[in-house]
């Protein structure tokens, strides 16, 4: 089996089902050892109360605790650093912990003063968007789970994560886009389901031991199945800018139409609740047509009367003050308070909560019983993860501890993750890969080449063993001479320019590594430029005129760059998007240039060109208005110049997608026997229906088969995308939408066929101006490569 191979294999039944029988074997195999530092409830002799009764179903255990408690009590429950009940044996417990790409050192809960110094630090988010690979979001979440769960067994984190970041990438200046799936809506919803998923455990382990009807009355209860540990939806919604301009997330109103709400914004919360059962949601900072995000009472009781919520939701940090500090909805922090609770919020990360509940109680702005209501939320929660079943050692995850944090498994889980992630943009004359046995001298350039600070991006911890470009590329050249380039990121002075070029005359081959880090985008901070920081392109157009051979640019960071000039220059061979890949970034860096990785990567995130900046960014519309001079918003509505399209992306071999079958006509039957056809056409001069008016959705279903060809010399695995378009031309609809996405591999010379199944209801609809679905009439092409498939779709 050669190394390509290896490193290129889809990780999917086969990789889940070793994980789970390792994991199984862990929690059975492995000798538990109790831990001093790990403080839970329900320890004898205090263990007597019903609440701490594993046979009551969890509604009962939660009504029972809240039964016992008094005012001053159940407020203490409203704030994320809960302080304990002591009397009833209820220790401390810190809801904030952090794991966007890995245990993160961001949120108070997580400690890496302990057995366990360090956690897998798997690629950025916008990374692993970019391997198109639902298989590997879901391991790197399930091993995510696992080192979480271990680290609360050390005492060392809790079990509630507020993670993952599914707002979408809407503008390519935001810090946080990094954080996130990208722009596509049908991205960002896949991902949030696997993340949840995996991160929440699927495993049944101990229930399984206990037989059919523990595991039955487990799965009917209230609140959902065990958990491993909790996942968190956010930022709830339309959250999308920091710092720009004289605009600030605190007080920023996002002014959003309905169907921009419906067909954007909303589709990647509505699946993390309804498809991934998240147990947590994250209302935002900002507004949302004039009203606080975490006061908006409409939006958050429909996530529990229409999705289906069962969870507890927490506000931003701080976002129930900004209320009334930042935002001025309302004259007093009582009234914030009030507005937040009687919206739907439980539990207040802050302590606005803490200070002003009593208050606004004592004012009549808010009742007892709204206290009730959440504090059931929260509890049904911490029930879900075993917080009140004795010892947590005890129970179905209790034996995970140090020796399942930074396994060799996780580790090459994100070696694979981060290969799979690496965007190859430009290629001329297939000048990579590399043959090493070719190189006789190597010179690598760039700020941040030989540090590992720039793999990891924002919501980090301490990766397991980090090693540096420079250290990845010297596993397969020795001769590698590395300066800098610039003094750092920001690179506002050309001082260290000559030692660059220096180097680069003398070098038989030169890569440089330029573009962002956490300097330049991150929380809190949005860019201004879509430019190379500072004299980063002049480093970069310096270096390549001087070079012996053409040069291998590679880009990090995760906002979009207009690279324009170096696409242009023949000087500059290939450019690879590196982003923020993790603690595997370097070695999986070195594997693309020398081949024994093919790269696959897709761009998750249109790449604008400088002008796009004039652009305001608080323009939250998605869909362009030419009378304006507005040119809309992603792949789906963008109509200006690009610098590299959404899906972008090359290989070191060429694939050919075919469709093998698909339906070529789909006749809708609707809830009433009127021509809902002629009715609109009549009145509108246009052919849709409502998706409302539809008499089953679930019958409308149809399989799509392609198939993918490698015509080139070397295997690889190929991302497939399914896009469709209506030829008709409806107000308000996308230029085209993706449909399915699948990363296959294929062999040098062979095929591999790959299926989706398509749902017109969901894939082929879009939102009017009430944000109603509708679904377009007539003609609707899908398009797989440069093959494209008719169907039309009647009445």
């Amino acid at each position: 089996m050669s190394k390509m191979w290896k490193h290129s294999r889809k990780y999917s039944l086969f990789t889940f089902i070793l994980l789970n029988f390792l994991f199984q074997f862990t929690v059975k195999a492995t000798p538990k050892t109790p831990n001093p530092n790990l403080k839970f409830p329900c320890n004898p002799p205090q263990n007597s109360y019903p609440f701490c009764n594993t046979s009551l179903p969890f509604s009962t255990r939660s009504q029972n605790l809240l039964s016992l408690l008094t005012l001053p009590e159940k407020i203490s429950f409203l704030c994320n650093n809960f302080s304990g009940i002591p009397r009833l044996g209820i220790p401390p417990y810190q809801w904030w912990s952090e794991s966007l790409h890995g245990i993160a050192t961001n949120g108070p809960g997580i400690s890496f003063d302990g057995p366990i110094k360090s956690a897998t630090m798997f690629p950025q988010v916008l990374n692993s968007a970019a391997s198109f690979n639902r298989s590997s979001w879901s391991e790197t979440a399930t091993a995510i789970g696992i080192e979480g769960r271990a680290m609360y067994n050390s005492g060392q984190a809790g079990l509630t994560f507020w993670a993952p970041n599914i707002n979408i990438f809407r503008d390519p200046r935001w810090g946080r886009g990094q954080e996130t799936p990208g722009e596509d809506p049908l991205v960002a919803s896949v991902y949030a389901v696997e993340f949840v998923k995996g991160s929440q455990g699927e495993f049944w382990g101990e229930v399984r031991e206990h037989g059919e009807k523990l595991k039955q009355r487990i799965l009917e209860e209230d609140g959902g199945g065990l958990l491993m540990l909790s996942a968190c939806c956010k930022h709830f919604t339309a959250y999308d800018l920091e710092k720009w301009g004289n605009f600030s997330r605190y007080s920023f109103n996002a002014v959003v139409t309905e169907q921009d709400m419906e067909d954007t914004y909303q589709p990647p919360f509505k699946s993390c609740i309804q498809q991934g059962k998240a147990s947590c949601l994250m209302c935002s900072y900002n507004s949302i047509n004039g009203i606080p995000a975490c006061a908006r009472g409409d939006l958050l009781q429909k996530v529990r009367s229409d999705w289906g919520f069962k969870g507890y939701i927490t506000s931003d940090c701080d976002a129930v003050a900004t209320i009334y500090e930042y935002q001025h909805y309302v004259k007093t922090a009582a009234d914030a308070v009030a507005e937040a609770l009687k919206a739907g919020i439980d539990i207040n990360c802050g302590t606005y909560m803490l200070y002003n509940t009593e208050s606004a109680i004592g004012k009549g702005k808010l009742k007892e019983v709204d206290i009730d209501r959440a504090l059931n939320n929260l509890f049904i929660v911490l029930l879900r993860l075993g917080l009140f079943n004795g010892d947590p050692l005890n129970g179905m995850f209790g034996r995970l501890g140090s020796q399942d944090v930074c396994t060799n498994e996780h580790k090459k889980l994100a070696l694979e993750a981060a290969t799979q992630s690496i965007v190859l943009l430009k290629n001329n004359d297939n000048f990579l890969p590399l043959n090493k046995d070719h190189v006789s001298s190597l010179a690598t350039i760039g700020p941040g080449a030989n540090s590992t600070t720039q793999l990891d991006g924002g919501y980090s911890g301490i990766p397991c063993n980090a090693k540096s470009y420079v250290e990845g590329l010297q596993t397969y050249i020795k001769k590698i001479t590395y300066v800098s380039g610039c003094l750092d990121v920001a690179c506002e002075s050309n001082s260290t320019f000559n030692e660059a070029l220096l180097v680069a005359e003398m070098s038989d081959y030169v890569i440089l590594i330029v573009g962002l880090d956490l300097t330049q985008e991150t929380e809190d901070k949005d860019r201004i430029t879509l430019l190379l920081p500072g004299k980063q392109m002049d480093l970069v157009s310096l270096v390549a005129s001087v070079s012996r051979k053409p040069i291998i640019l590679v880009l990090t960071g995760g906002g979009p760059l207009d690279v324009s000039f170096a696409e242009a220059d023949s000087r500059i061979a290939s450019i690879l998007w590196i982003g923020y890949p993790g603690e595997a970034g370097g070695e999986a860096l070195a594997e693309v240039i020398f081949g024994d990785y093919n790269p696959g990567g897709r761009l998750p995130m249109t790449w604008y060109p400088e002008s796009f900046t004039k652009i305001p960014m608080n323009n939250m519309n998605m869909r362009p208005d030419p009378y304006r001079q507005y040119p809309g918003r992603t792949h789906r509505f963008y109509t200006g110049d690009v610098v590299y399209e959404f899906g972008h992306g090359l290989s070191y071999t060429s694939y050919i997608n075919k469709f093998l079958s698909a339906p070529n006509r789909l006749n809708l039957i609707t809830k009433t026997s009127v021509s809902l056809r002629k009715l609109y056409e009549t009145k509108l001069g246009i052919g849709y229906v409502s998706t409302d008016e539809l008499l089953s959705c679930d019958t409308l279903r149809f399989k799509v088969q392609l198939s993918v060809m490698n015509v080139g010399e070397m295997d690889g695995s190929h991302v497939v995308m399914l896009y469709s378009k209506a030829s008709s031309n409806v107000q308000g609809a996308p230029k085209k939408q993706l449909v399915g996405f699948s990363r296959v591999h294929t062999s040098a010379n062979g095929s591999t066929d790959t299926s989706f199944i398509v749902d017109p209801c969901e894939h082929l609809s879009f939102a009017n101006e009430h944000g109603k679905r509708i679904l377009a009439l007539g003609e609707h092409i899908l398009m797989s490569g440069e093959s494209e498939h008719s169907l039309f779709i009647d009445i």
